[in-house]
């Protein structure tokens, strides 16, 4: 076994290693970019060694620093995590040159799936099931439309090097088909430095789901189940189960022994994943093969009991798979939401800056589990992917499973970047994914216009209404308690209230009783019990004898309230404050019509325009990056520039002003 291992990567999968390896007695070196030199892998890891600049192209993607890395700490093996280095037949290649073992798949294996062209065509000498379509290189535009009428529309052209969502395009007709060729072709040789495309059938109402295979370097091979990873956006996974809602045993079956012909094709050693899109008649089709540790791995560890990143290592160090297909169990229901800095209220843009305040939900030992790369007071950099946590649960049932993660999602505490935790919630309401009745096109259709907080009503609003009575009513006991008060005239708080929610006023009576308050409320009474102190983030305790977990947070004089993915913003005031505050005049926000602000804090790469320029609407006027998305800011209507308010390569804040008009 090997006694040290370097982690190429950082975050929480770098974090995720070094737990393993610890529990196995390995020790483990970090590899980190100066941005990430406080970040918590280093800190986890016994070694550590910084690998150049902030870009990944200068630090985590570079071959020769992580071999000079593992040469100068002893490391006898490499474990690539995902994404950077992870699926590189060159850096595979180079390890194994050096001496140094890569805890993945050989390289010829990943080289073999790492093409979706030569992937196919092996899928189908292995009598994988396959997507109708044309495997070979189109040349042109008209080449693409004829196969695509032979095929039968609608059809999905794909770039060769292709992933996350880049090169593809679905077209339902002859000009759909021409144009998507091109931009396909465009985006392919921009992104990947590889122009071919293929074309196939284009399944409707598909799922996406993946078997997790697991071979070793003697010609074992099982197949480890099922994960249903059909809730994405925009081709990204958002949230993933196991095992699949869809799937019946004998689909399952023939699935996960189709992934185990197709890797054992290959020579497979190691954990992979084998994708399949899956229509409506649960017919399904190989997709592509990921040569690596998946994002979502901990939901089928989970069901099976099993540690995929100790069978990486085993493996990799020439051990035998200590189980046959016949002894992998499939217990329960596993589900993980991916908890990103990114606004879902602002279409999703990336969020950066310090986590004021980091509180994961309590973990529970096979029911709860927090994979994160990231503590209280560090920073979500704008270099890399905007992931915070992975948020895994399981039950036995798939309804408690998704309970579990309601309540974990509620519990769930992150101040000073922007989360996805309220969109999370509100999927994990959505009637259509309660019901397992759901595909890839769930989000686009359930939200076509992005997300809103209209999107997400309270079931019970009185509940907001009475708890906020309540915690104000503690705040004020707190006030009560300040010293330097009068003997005889200490200030004595009532218990009548009016909280002003959604600009409506609701009268009500908060009473202190033993544990908690009694609150009356539109005719009905609450008995609300919770040992909640003014300055916890969670507001814990009990609503009529039910469980109740409500996060709070005091903006001035208002609180925000966070139950189910609902936010809300309130203020609770006295019968004669709420009469003063009617009258008050509304200030009217300030016109910034006339500025360009920035969506998102990034990097300002690009500004298009110049001081006196007419611009035309629909018009480029400036690019912002962050956490490997390029937004391009362009003109809502005619306009006439006045001033450049920033340069590029300065780092914005939202809203910052860009451009000013006249």
């Amino acid at each position: 076994m090997f006694k040290k291992i370097l982690i190429a990567n950082r975050g929480e999968i770098a974090c995720r290693v070094i737990k393993t390896a610890r529990r196995m007695g390995i020790k483990t070196v970090a590899v980190f970019s100066e941005a990430d030199r406080l970040a918590r892998h280093v800190e986890l890891a016994d070694e550590a060694v910084c690998i150049g600049p902030p870009p990944s192209k200068e630090s985590y993607l570079s071959i020769d620093k992580i071999i000079a890395a593992c040469r100068e700490t002893g490391a006898e093996a490499v474990h690539p995590g995902y994404g950077f280095l992870s699926e590189n037949a060159e850096f595979c290649a180079r390890l194994e040159a050096a001496g140094i073992v890569f805890i993945g798949p050989r390289a010829h294996a990943m080289k073999a799936m790492g093409d979706k062209i030569a992937s196919k065509k092996l899928a189908i000498a292995a009598k994988v099931s396959t997507i109708p379509g044309y495997t070979d290189v189109i040349h042109d535009a008209e080449e693409a439309v004829r196969i695509a009428a032979g095929i039968g529309y609608p059809v999905m052209i794909k770039a060769s090097a292709g992933g996350g969502g880049k090169g593809l395009r679905v077209a339902w007709n002859e000009h759909e088909a021409r144009e998507g060729f091109q931009s396909c072709r465009n985006e392919a040789r921009n992104s990947f430095g590889d122009d071919r495309v293929f074309i196939e059938k284009f399944i409707e109402e598909p799922r996406h789901i993946e078997i997790q295979v697991l071979g070793d370097a003697h010609g074992n091979l099982v197949y480890l189940w099922e994960r249903e990873c059909s809730l994405q956006r925009r081709h990204q996974k958002v949230v993933e189960e196991a095992p699949s809602p869809f799937l019946d045993e004998a689909t399952r079956r023939a699935m996960g022994e189709q992934a185990v012909a197709l890797a054992r094709a290959v020579d497979y050693q190691s954990a992979g994943t084998v994708e399949f899109v899956v229509g409506r008649d649960r017919s399904f089709y190989f997709l592509e093969m990921n040569t690596r540790l998946q994002v979502e791995h901990p939901v089928t560890e989970f069901i099976t009991g099993l540690d995929l990143v100790e069978q990486m290592i085993l493996v990799a160090a020439g051990e035998k798979l200590a189980f046959a297909q016949q002894d992998v169990r499939l217990d329960g229901w596993a589900m993980e939401c991916r908890i990103n800095a990114e606004d879902p209220f602002r279409n999703f843009l990336p969020s950066i800056g310090r986590l004021v305040k980091y509180q994961p939900p309590a973990q529970v030992e096979n029911h709860v589990r927090v994979d994160t790369g990231v503590a209280e007071g560090g920073e979500i950099s704008m270099y890399y992917d905007p992931m915070i946590a992975k948020l895994i649960v399981h039950g036995a049932t798939r309804d408690q499973a998704i309970m579990r993660m309601r309540d974990a999602l509620n519990a769930f505490v992150i101040r000073g970047v922007s989360t996805n935790i309220a969109f999370q919630s509100a999927l994990m309401q959505n009637p259509r994914f309660v019901s397992g009745n759901f595909n890839t096109s769930l989000i686009g259709e359930e939200y076509p216009h992005g997300f809103n907080a209209a999107d997400l009503p309270h079931d019970d609003p009185a509940l907001l209404i009475v708890a906020a009575a309540a915690i104000h009513r503690r705040y004020l006991e707190r006030n009560a308690t300040i010293s330097g008060q009068m003997p005889g005239h200490e200030y004595v708080p009532g218990n009548d209230f009016v909280v002003l929610m959604n600009e409506v006023q609701h009268k009500v009576v908060a009473t202190p009783v033993a544990g908690g308050f009694d609150v009356a409320y539109g005719g009905d009474r609450y008995a609300l019990r919770s040992d909640w102190e003014f300055g916890q983030s969670l507001y814990q305790g009990s609503i009529n004898g039910n469980g109740l977990c409500m996060q709070v947070e005091r903006l001035g004089l208002k609180y925000r309230l966070s139950h189910w993915g609902t936010r809300a913003d309130v203020q609770v005031l006295s019968a004669h404050a709420a009469e003063l505050l009617a009258l008050m005049p509304k200030k009217a926000p300030p016109d910034l019509s006339r500025f360009l602000l920035s969506p998102m804090p990034g990097m300002l790469t690009e500004v298009t325009v110049l001081p006196g320029q007419a611009v035309k609407a629909g018009e480029k006027l400036a690019v912002i990056e962050a956490m490997k998305m390029e937004n391009v800011l362009k003109a809502e209507q005619d306009c006439v520039v006045d001033k450049i308010l920033a340069k590029p390569g300065e780092s914005l804040a939202v809203d910052q002003a860009i451009i000013a008009f006249k």
